[in-house]
């Protein structure tokens, strides 16, 4: 089983077999919840988003057909879903500051990115210029360095045309450059960071 693509084992999986769903779990949740952890920086969202994903997979899976890689719709489904629970979230937001406009005083900025890590001096750093990028230029970053997707396959995740996808990615390295250099962090220093060989490739 370890050997057989996602997209074998989601067939087995349709067809009744419980293994072969839990053997995709064990292989993609980290990735998953480190994808939401990131994009949230929220650690109680990204698990249940993350397991909000899986579940979307059960339900989905008795319709399911290859027609795309089993990453790129795993990764789509949890993109989206962070989306639209963002959305939920401002919206409320909103409508409580409408109902008590003193709250506004009182509204909390977003949680600070996941620091426990290794290389504890430039991964919080890393991290903070990551969260300072926008949302649209954070994704496309964290599903080309962190997922490994290429970037038609990213175009198809976000919904964005890939010239676009592109010049996300692109401006997301020039501002992750900068941020990094204004704390004195060199990129290279960041393993996995914007300097990665892959951020060039098709």
């Amino acid at each position: 089983m370890p050997d057989e693509s996602d997209e074998r084992l989601m067939l087995r999986f349709r067809d009744g077999d419980a293994r072969a769903f839990e053997a995709l779990v064990r292989r993609h949740r980290t990735p998953i919840f480190s994808f939401l952890l990131r994009l949230t920086r929220d650690r109680g969202r990204a698990e249940d988003l993350c397991q909000d994903t899986f579940l979307r997979v059960v339900k989905a899976s008795g319709a399911w057909e290859p027609r795309a890689r089993f990453r790129t719709w795993l990764y789509a489904m949890a993109r989206n879903l962070a989306v639209d629970e963002s959305r939920r979230m401002a919206f409320r937001r909103a409508s409580s500051l409408e109902a008590d406009p003193a709250a506004s005083a009182l509204a909390a900025d977003d949680p600070a990115p996941d620091r426990a890590a290794d290389a504890a001096l430039v991964r919080p750093l890393l991290e903070a210029a990551l969260a300072s990028l926008p949302e649209e230029q954070r994704e496309v970053f964290l599903l080309r360095e962190h997922a490994g997707l290429r970037f038609p396959e990213i175009a198809e995740v976000t919904g964005a045309p890939e010239p676009t996808v592109k010049s996300r990615m692109r401006y997301a390295l020039e501002a992750l450059r900068e941020r990094l250099a204004a704390m004195g962090v060199e990129p290279e220093v960041a393993a996995g960071g914007p300097a990665s060989t892959r951020s060039a490739a098709p």
